[in-house]
């Protein structure tokens, strides 16, 4: 006979991207299994045999879901939820949200200082690195898309498509890329630009949101599939690195919306 219990949690585990799959082994006696509850949540459902200690088989349950990044929990079922997890619409979406949210921890400040680079996938070191950078690895991490190589060919190919605020006459490829102007007359010319909605429930999990912070300093983030609020007064996190390093925040509503975009998802 076997007895267990039901962990909600507000986020699939991390990604394995080499696998294309979540990075979670295989379930056995006594040990943890994922298993899709409701289109907000996942559950982690931890089996053993009556006959087990208590306290072992709790243990290895916790051990196990440690390595999930939790928010606030709710109880399987409940329509009443602090936050939950909008569905990504598709699995670009999902590594998408997985390759940005890896780089929590790991970028810890912000550095807009003009740095030459490798060409193509040119990167400052993975610890520094300004809003655009969270967009460029995350797409070039989880779908294989380097924005900086793309950005320098289109801007090549149309230099005068693109903004002149730098005073450049021809494309630099050490910052282009790294411009949330750029990033955005990018996006429009793939034709990824969307309408921004009028409230929070049209946005997607892995769209683009462009805003100007203070109205004059361009910022861009992802779009988390995290939300917070409750009811249908839900909004959702953006992952972002706004000056103190790569964070997911609820900050949608701090500043004037100019974009959004959708771009490979």
């Amino acid at each position: 006979m076997v007895e267990g219990w039901l962990l909600c949690v507000l986020s699939p585990p991390p990604f394995d991207f080499a696998q294309d799959r979540f990075a979670l082994p295989p379930p056995r006696n006594g040990e943890v299994e994922l298993a899709p509850f409701t289109p907000r949540s996942f559950c982690l459902r931890h089996t053993r045999p009556k006959a087990e200690g208590e306290l072992t088989n709790r243990r290895t349950f916790l051990q196990a879901s440690a390595a999930v990044t939790l928010l606030p929990l709710i109880g399987c079922g409940q329509e009443q939820v602090l936050a939950e997890t909008a569905t990504p619409a598709s699995l670009a979406a999902v590594k998408l949200i997985a390759g940005a949210r890896a780089q929590i921890g790991v970028t810890l400040s912000y550095d807009p200082a003009y740095t030459a680079l490798d060409f193509p996938n040119g990167d400052v070191p993975r610890s520094i690195g300004v809003c655009t950078d969270v967009i460029i690895r995350a797409y070039r991490d989880a779908l294989d898309l380097d924005l900086q190589a793309l950005v320098n060919a289109d801007m090549r190919a149309a230099f005068g498509a693109y903004p002149k605020n730098w005073g450049l006459t021809k494309p630099d490829r050490n910052i282009d890329h790294r411009r949330v102007p750029n990033l955005r007359r990018f996006f429009a010319r793939a034709g990824a630009e969307m309408p921004v909605p009028s409230g929070f429930a049209d946005w997607q999990a892995g769209d683009l949101v462009t805003s100007m912070v203070g109205g004059k300093l361009p910022h861009i983030g992802i779009v988390s599939d995290r939300r917070v609020g409750a009811n249908n007064a839900t909004r959702p996190l953006i992952i972002h690195n706004i000056g103190r390093g790569t964070r997911e925040e609820d900050i949608l509503p701090d500043h004037p919306i100019n974009g959004r975009y959708r771009w490979r998802v």
